[in-house]
């Protein structure tokens, strides 16, 4: 099975201007996202897919093959979509740029669904939340699943309604995704439904419209870097490892 892996990286940010170029020790945070990534020996290859001079240029500079896409995608599974048409492969995991605790272990757990059931074509990680601050903050989306583990919706506000809370668990996504070329296509010839467009959510366009989203849990937590304060925290804990 041919894997690429593909690193969506975009300058222009609402929140984070230039998030993927924050520096951490030195490097850029796509750097270390990159570096985690090209662990993966699953891999035939790793690439930056960004529409950005600087952060192509900054590629180039630390050795990380990139390629160069349009400046119109709304989300980065649209981005991850144009590199499945010019770079041909059986399954595309997508890294978000802006996880760079991410681990080789948890990347791999993406990929693994595929191995044991031919019909799952869009997989996602999550993981359980410890952190009450988390579960506030809308800028992580929180996820309920079936008794299959499918994701049955994605929310910014804290889901389920703790009614009861006996034995209640709940969960964040963690942004690293596997696609099948086929659900690539069919994410780009679909329109936003009314969750995908209110809570802005972009693996709600395949539960709106029936496909199935197979979410793999991971035990390791992450800090994906939404805003600089989740910048200041992921460099304290990348300082204290290295």
């Amino acid at each position: 099975m041919k894997i690429i892996c593909v690193l969506p990286a975009r300058y222009a940010s609402s929140r984070f201007p230039g998030k993927p170029l924050a520096d951490i020790e030195g490097k850029p945070m796509i750097w270390w996202v990159y570096r985690q990534a090209s662990k993966v020996k699953n891999f035939q290859a790793v690439y930056v897919a960004t529409d950005d001079d600087r952060i192509a240029s900054e590629c180039k500079r630390l050795g990380m093959k990139f390629i160069m896409t349009s400046n119109n995608h709304p989300t980065g599974t649209d981005r991850v979509g144009e590199v499945a048409k010019k770079i041909e492969a059986d399954l595309y995991v997508n890294v978000q740029g802006d996880e760079p605790l991410i681990t080789p272990d948890a990347i791999k757990r993406a990929i693994e669904p595929f191995y044991e059931d031919k019909r799952i074509t869009v997989t996602n990680l999550m993981t359980e939340i410890k952190r009450q601050s988390d579960l506030i903050d809308s800028t992580v989306p929180k996820v309920v699943v079936n008794i299959r583990n499918e994701a049955i919706y994605l929310s910014r506000l804290p889901v389920p309604y703790p009614k009861e809370t006996e034995g209640l668990k709940y969960y964040k996504q963690v942004c690293v995704y596997g696609f099948t070329p086929q659900s690539l296509e069919a994410f780009s010839n679909l329109s936003k439904g009314p969750a995908e467009r209110a809570e802005d959510i972009e693996l709600l366009r395949f539960i709106e419209n029936g496909i199935p989203v197979k979410m793999v849990e991971v035990e390791k937590d992450t800090i994906a870097v939404d805003t600089p304060s989740d910048l200041k925290l992921v460099r304290n804990l990348i300082r204290g490892n290295i």
